[in-house]
């Protein structure tokens, strides 16, 4: 056992994933995670090796199976030392899998979190409304309620979700640029670059969970950054998530955890996720983030004051500010760009050398953390010869020695590390100041990079109100939108994250400011960033659509945009229930809704139709009042079309819907 332990830990460390950042340990936890979710790097690296093959595959006919509890098993038994003296000077929990303190691991745990939600509502209030038979009365009532999401269990009910994750057609397929039209163009071609990634902006109206499963055959790995500002689920006016109140807290984390774990698949290694969020669901949301990304994945929080004046209504401290939670795809590959000096900023760079221009920063340290005894690697001394100018970290003959000592004279450390003080003096971005015995040392701080972003955001461009609310009441002439994000937040967010030609996905579109801001960037900086924003809300196509195209309009750019909507099955009943020309008509097609059709389940056929539409009161209904009650028995969790079924002609998806769904996947 001791040898193949040893076999199998060399080939496990070969995944950087599975070794814990902080120890350097194998991270038996995520193994054991990877072997549940039949992680293809961990079956690749086992099945690769000979004797591992043997040992943790069964052959069955030509195909080899992993045999996953024997794996666990053999990680179990192989790792814990049963005896007293493993523990003896430890102090921490332990189970079956050794100590929670060296496996590094921390769980969330909620109901509903083995369960895919679907998450179906097309408006913000979530309202469906449907007709119930009531004995009393003897007649059909209409009835209202918060709408009734369906879990389904990932182990019970695993053909129903490949299903719900299987790639949908795509119909309404409109191209707009700044001369379109109010409904667009027709779409003539999907344009692509040499790789074959597609090189268009679009808007995809529909469930946001199966557009981004549609979305991973084409752009899996590509996407740079996925940023979503998902509805925070806190209380009072600030709540963006009253459309569904099933989802309060637990739901809204199967909520948040299914969408991201599909995202993660979608960025690329140098890659980010970041969401916006409140303080009501922050740790929540970090841990669950942690949990999908790895919490060595987590790069920054950041807080951003985006309502100067503070919530009014806020029971207790007028709240001001929210976060943005952002992780890397993988930290050791990811980087960040500085953001540009405001000009206040400037300002303070006064000086100026042949590089660039700079201000002069103390290089001794002051505050806390800042002696020797705290920081020992920091405390060295720097050799001046006041006659040369010269500075240098050898002591020399005619130099003399400079320590860090403050006026007090108590011993303090420098700014920086002594290798890295050799660069800045080889770089001639240190400066000593002074006379011999009261030198001052300082660096030389410049400005040519911009700076690096902090983790508090204050500055009124951010202000929500100001730059986000009214800026989209100027563009579309009325406030149809509530929380609306700041556009200069959006921008410097990209400018953080994102390279001239990167894609960036916001599949909780909402107003449409992710995409506002990348044309807004790409004319600022000649780029040519994508977006791809998806929206289920209904106001898609009186908002985010007519906001981009106003964009479009008032840029000097040739851009466009291409929009199109998940074909949904129920969509055909609505049409054909709203062309009716009489009741007589709407009882014809009752017979076509309930077996071609989804309707509520609550819906009884038979008395339907041998009672209730013979009645006289149904007859004295207006027309608009009859198309309503039977608009109200479809389905409301409506079934999306396969890509694979879209030729049924029962599904009516157009020759052209069905050539472009095809050239979106690649396919002829």
């Amino acid at each position: 056992m001791n040898k193949l332990k040893q076999v199998l830990e060399t080939v496990l460390r070969a995944e950087s994933s599975f070794i814990d950042s902080e120890s350097g340990e194998l991270n038996y936890a995520k193994v054991k995670d990877s072997a549940d979710k039949i992680d293809e790097r961990l079956i690749s690296l086992l099945i690769e090796h000979k004797e591992l093959k043997g040992k943790f595959f069964i052959k069955i006919k030509d195909v080899y199976v992993f045999n996953i509890q024997d794996f666990k098993f053999f990680l179990d038994e192989s790792r814990i030392d049963n005896s007293y003296t493993k523990y003896a000077n430890i102090i921490g929990l332990a189970d079956n899998n050794g100590l929670l303190e060296n496996r590094s691991e921390v769980v969330l745990d909620f109901p509903f979190k083995d369960c895919v939600l679907e998450g179906g509502q097309s408006t913000e209030e979530g309202i469906d409304a449907y007709f119930e038979y009531s004995n009393k009365s003897g007649k059909y009532e209409e009835k209202k309620s918060k709408r009734n999401e369906i879990f389904f269990n990932q182990v019970l009910a695993h053909d129903e979700i490949d299903r719900l994750f299987d790639r949908k057609a795509l119909v309404n397929w409109k191209r707009f640029t700044k001369d379109s039209k109010k409904d667009g163009e027709a779409l003539k071609e999907i344009k692509r670059d040499k790789t074959g990634l597609i090189q268009e902006n679009l808007i995809i109206k529909g469930n946001n969970l199966l557009a981004l499963h549609s979305l991973k055959s084409e752009f899996a790995g590509k996407i740079k950054l996925v940023y979503i500002d998902p509805p925070y689920n806190t209380e009072g006016a600030a709540n963006t998530f009253t459309y569904n109140n099933t989802f309060n807290h637990s739901t809204w984390l199967t909520f948040v955890k299914n969408r991201a774990e599909i995202a993660k698949v979608l960025i690329k290694d140098d890659g980010f996720f970041a969401l916006a969020i409140d303080h009501a669901e922050l740790f929540y949301a970090g841990l669950l983030l942690d949990g999908v990304f790895g919490r060595e994945n987590r790069v920054g929080v950041i807080a951003i004051e985006t309502n100067p004046r503070g919530r009014s209504d806020s029971k207790f401290f007028a709240t001001s500010h929210e976060y943005l939670l952002v992780y890397a795809s993988n930290q050791e590959k990811a980087g960040i760009n500085n953001l540009t000096l405001t000009k206040e900023q400037e300002s303070n760079f006064n000086l100026e050398d042949g590089i660039s221009s700079y201000r002069l920063l103390p290089f001794r340290r002051s505050g806390s953390n800042s002696t020797p005894k705290e920081r020992p690697n920091l405390y060295y001394p720097i050799y001046f010869n006041s006659k040369s100018g010269e500075i240098s970290l050898e002591k020399n003959v005619g130099f003399d020695e400079i320590n860090p000592i403050d006026t007090s004279g108590g011993s303090r450390v420098w700014r920086q590390s002594k290798k890295r003080c050799e660069e800045a003096v080889k770089n001639g971005d240190l400066v000593v100041k002074g006379e011999s015995k009261k030198y001052s040392v300082y660096l030389k701080d410049r400005i040519k990079d911009g700076r690096k972003p902090k983790t508090f955001w204050s500055n009124p461009k951010y202000d929500a109100s100001s730059h986000g609310t009214i800026l989209l009441k100027d563009m579309l002439g009325d406030k149809l939108f509530s929380y609306p994000k700041s556009i200069y937040l959006m921008e410097d967010i990209l400018k953080i994250l994102t390279s001239p030609n990167d894609t960036i996905l916001d599949y909780h579109a909402g107003s449409g400011t992710t995409g506002h801001a990348v044309l807004n960037l790409n004319q600022e900086d000649t780029g040519n960033r994508k977006f791809i924003l998806i929206e289920q809300m209904d106001y898609i196509e009186t908002v985010t659509v007519p906001r981009i195209k106003e964009v479009l309009k008032r840029s000097k750019s040739d851009d466009s945009f291409i929009y199109c909507g998940l074909a949904k099955w129920n969509e055909q009943a609505k049409e054909e229930i709203q062309n009716a020309k009489d009741l007589s008509t709407l009882i014809k097609l009752f017979d076509t809704l309930y077996e071609k059709y989804f309707l509520n389940y609550n819906v009884k056929i038979k008395e339907f139709k041998d009672k209730i539409i013979k009645e006289e009161n149904l007859k004295k209904l207006t027309l608009a009042e009859q198309k309503g009650m039977f608009l109200t028995m479809l389905d409301l969790n409506q079934m999306y079309v396969q890509e694979s079924e879209m030729s049924d002609k029962k599904y009516g998806i157009s020759n052209e819907d069905q050539k472009l769904t095809k050239a979106f996947y690649s396919e002829k």
